[in-house]
């Protein structure tokens, strides 16, 4: 198995293999399971004392929050990939005329 390995800001680097969802950390759902994981012990912060701009689901059941945007975080995974790699879509509202 090859592991992706993504720099996520102030030396900090992730595993990509080993997520499961990206949120933004200002829902109420988020930061309850958040202070869950901190109460568990299975919280780790990235952020340098940054604001946090993403919590991350990794499989083993930890969160993991970093200061960069989930889509700076997506581009640097697509970046390593390459051009084999897969490709993450944004809906595109353009008038094709």
């Amino acid at each position: 198995m090859n592991m992706e390995l993504v720099h996520i800001g102030f030396g900090n680097i992730l595993v990509m293999n080993r997520v499961v969802a990206m949120a933004a950390p200002n829902s109420a759902p988020t930061k309850r399971t958040v202070q869950e994981a901190k109460s568990k012990g299975q919280l780790i912060d990235m952020t340098n004392g940054r604001r946090t701009k993403v919590v991350i689901f990794i499989d083993s059941g930890h969160i993991i929050l970093a200061a960069l945007a989930p889509e700076t975080i997506a581009g640097r995974l697509q970046t390593s990939r390459g051009s084999s790699g897969m490709k993450l879509e944004q809906s595109d509202e353009r008038d094709e005329s």
